[in-house]
């Protein structure tokens, strides 16, 4: 259903304040700025199927926010598989420049897309990075530098383990957001926690609702422990082919 824009942001309002977390009107007027940039760039290239005002309010804001309790302010967080700006971009609108975050992707589309979103809001502290992860996790710049990697529904967690804890500072944290029942990915990782030096510390579980439909969410948060041995990440195709 398509909402005026007062209805989006009431909306917007009450959902965010149901799951424990504040916005302000202002927050709430870029997240609506936002989901009109999202579904006007989404008829030239696509960004997300999820279009409809009230589903991107559940299935994008608030699954994002769901993210924020894992970040203080101060700490440097890296998106990897952005894609739309999810969840950095909303993560970045909800923290208001008092963290900082680079939103990174493989396509150079969606990095033009979340250029543009940040130059209308006028956002602080959010870079949009162009790359592939097995090359620019390798880089000085990027190389265990960020107190916060996040990643949401990217690829199996055996892979994306591999993908993204080489960007985590020690000390740090891996957060993963799952879409589907995560028991079976998570039994793949014995090596791949080894190797990559990540240490489980807690799963989340939570519920989305949208026409009268529930959504099950799981956020996997892992400790970095130490330094990732320099051959990591590996190329993609052997990644895929063998993962740990």
């Amino acid at each position: 259903m398509k909402l005026t824009k007062e209805q989006f942001i009431e909306n917007t309002v009450n959902a965010v304040k149901s799951i424990g977390l504040d916005v302000s009107m202002k927050q709430a007027e870029m997240l609506y700025t936002y989901k009109e940039l999202l579904v006007e760039w989404n008829e030239k290239i696509n960004l997300t199927a999820v279009t409809e005002d009230d589903e991107v309010i559940v299935k994008h804001i608030i699954d994002s926010l769901y993210v924020a309790k894992y970040i203080e302010e101060g700490e440097k967080v890296i998106d990897v598989g952005t894609g739309a700006g999810l969840p950095g971009m909303i993560l970045a609108i909800y923290f208001d420049g008092k963290v900082e975050f680079t939103l990174f992707d493989a396509l150079n589309k969606r990095i033009i897309f979340l250029n543009e979103v940040i130059k209308i809001l006028g956002l602080k502290n959010v870079k949009a990075v162009h790359g592939r992860a097995e090359e620019t996790a390798k880089e000085a710049g990027f190389r265990e530098v960020y107190d916060v990697v996040v990643s949401r529904a990217v690829a199996r967690l055996n892979v994306l383990m591999e993908l993204t804890s080489p960007f985590a500072k020690v000390g740090g944290k891996c957060i993963y957001m799952k879409a589907d029942k995560t028991e079976e990915e998570m039994k793949e990782t014995n090596k791949a926690v080894v190797e990559l030096a990540l240490t489980l510390k807690d799963t989340y579980e939570y519920l989305l609702e949208y026409n009268n439909e529930y959504f099950r969410r799981t956020i996997i948060e892992y400790n970095k422990t130490d330094n990732v041995k320099d051959k990591y990440p590996r190329q993609f195709a052997k990644i895929k082919k063998q993962p740990l």
